[in-house]
């Protein structure tokens, strides 16, 4: 699994919205059965899996109106946070991803919609 150190350079990058930003792992190029599949066969799977690096802040909900419209409001943002969490094992949908280097490794943001299931190592009861 990989570590957030408060010297690795991806605290730098800024997820928005209902984004999550994923390390993929390396895909297994061997199948059960012992064949190995080629890299064109790997990359054409629809679900693929990785780890949760960075998550964006989540859906952006609407700020309820006054009836008082002379008031002055300081206009805040609220946000619906997302499930994912750094460092969690990610299942998500391949078609659905961007796929982006950065610093010379290989990323993919997603949606939170297209990430299937996930797996914490953390007790979740």
């Amino acid at each position: 699994m990989m570590e957030i150190t408060p010297d690795n350079k991806l605290k730098r990058l800024i997820v928005v919205g209902d984004r999550v930003l994923i390390k993929p792992k390396s895909p297994n190029d061997r199948t059960v059965s012992g064949l190995y599949l080629p890299p064109t066969v790997q990359e054409r799977e629809q679900v693929q899996s990785g780890y949760v690096i960075k998550v964006g802040p989540g859906y952006p909900i609407p700020a309820p109106t006054d009836d008082e419209p002379w008031k002055e409001t300081e206009e805040r943002v609220k946000y619906m946070p997302l499930q994912a969490e750094e460092g969690d094992l990610a299942i998500y949908l391949h078609r659905n991803a961007i796929e982006l280097e950065y610093e010379g490794e290989k990323y993919v943001i997603v949606p939170q919609a297209s990430i299937l299931m996930l797996e914490r190592s953390e007790e979740l009861f």
